[in-house]
């Protein structure tokens, strides 16, 4: 049987319950330090009550009718700080600072040491996700080149030597996670858009070091950021059809809300792109249609086999019935594509 054309996903987080994290004081940030705090339950109960809200996160992809279904992130405070604060070699008890996408100074790991995983970090979330959907699965960790432009280096020589090892960090947990029953992993690599020149210099090298040795079906993430924090986005990647090169399957883009110009998919030949069709500013929810015409937009630019629709990003930020709503009208504006495509 052909495989199915335009499957569905999201690119990897969905709203967090109210009762479950500090929402308000979330919607403001995205942390990229552990902010304990941020969490409205009793440590002993905290693991217990991730498990309750990743399964209503997985049942609401189900009932949409999702094709690839993820934990909807819900054990994180972001989508990095989880990983990249497990990592040996981190100082986690006194941040550094860096200047985030908008300029603006934060708190961010400082790196005090050589970087090693010390231990799986996300096994347990992905054996869990596993274990309760019969569907793919897709579950995804910070890139090295993102990690490293999020920290502070006090150890290593070259900024280029930190990334490298945050890649083979990341390697060995890609490898866990594909020999434990995933099948994508997502890179989440947002910075190579921040700083183009030294992703080009160094980022796609920290890339593919950690893909070696890696066999299962990889995508990377490229945004402009979340739609809560980023407001003004330009309409063309300042980094992109780079990735033709690097040894990912998938790119994962975002279309929607700033109107990407998709020609620029010609320049990505042999990738599977997943297309961002939900605009995650608008608390609008688009119509089936709206989506459908989205999605024709890239058909000039890219065979229907090789288009995986999804979110522009992560859905984290929304109202949850707002993301319900926009990933039901996802799930139909694709079937509507779909059913033109096998009727030509």
């Amino acid at each position: 049987m052909p495989a199915k054309l335009f499957p569905t996903s999201l690119v990897g987080s969905y709203p967090q319950p109210e009762w479950l994290i500090d929402r308000a004081r979330l919607s403001k940030m995205v942390p990229r330090v552990r902010m304990d705090g941020l969490w409205l339950i009793d440590p002993k109960e905290l693991e217990a009550k991730q498990d309750e809200a990743t399964l209503l996160a997985i049942r609401d992809q189900e009932r949409v009718g999702l094709d690839i279904i993820t934990d909807g992130e819900q054990r994180r405070e972001s989508y990095s700080n989880r990983f990249a604060t497990a990592l040996e070699g981190v100082d986690t008890e006194n941040p550094g600072s860096t200047l985030n996408r908008s300029g603006k100074p934060i708190p961010v790991p400082r790196v005090t040491g050589k970087i090693r995983r010390k231990h799986p970090v996300e096994l347990r979330d992905l054996q869990f996700l596993r274990a309760n959907t019969k569907r793919s699965v897709k579950i995804t960790v910070p890139g090295p080149f993102t990690m490293s432009k999020q920290a502070q280096n006090e150890f290593y020589q070259s900024d280029e030597a930190m990334a490298l090892d945050y890649a083979a960090a990341v390697n060995d947990e890609i490898k866990d996670l594909f020999a434990s029953g995933a099948d994508i992993v997502q890179i989440d690599e947002p910075w190579m858009q921040q700083h183009p020149d030294k992703a080009r210099a160094y980022g796609l090298k920290a890339l593919d070091r950690a893909l070696d040795g890696v066999s299962g079906t990889v995508a990377v993430h490229l945004c402009f950021g979340y739609a809560a924090v980023v407001h003004d986005k330009p309409t063309g990647y300042s980094f992109l059809s780079e990735l033709e090169g690097s040894k990912a399957a998938q790119i994962s883009i975002e279309a929607a809300q700033p109107k990407l110009d998709l020609g620029v998919l010609e320049k990505l030949p042999s990738k599977t792109i997943i297309l961002g069709v939900i605009d995650l500013s608008d608390m609008n929810v688009e119509t089936p249609e709206t989506v459908a015409g989205r999605i024709r937009k890239a058909l000039p630019h890219a065979p229907a086999e090789r288009i995986v629709i999804a979110p522009d990003c992560g859905m984290k930020y929304l109202p949850r019935d707002v993301a319900f709503g926009k990933m039901q009208a996802m799930v139909r504006g694709a079937a509507i594509v779909r059913l033109e495509q096998s009727d030509d």
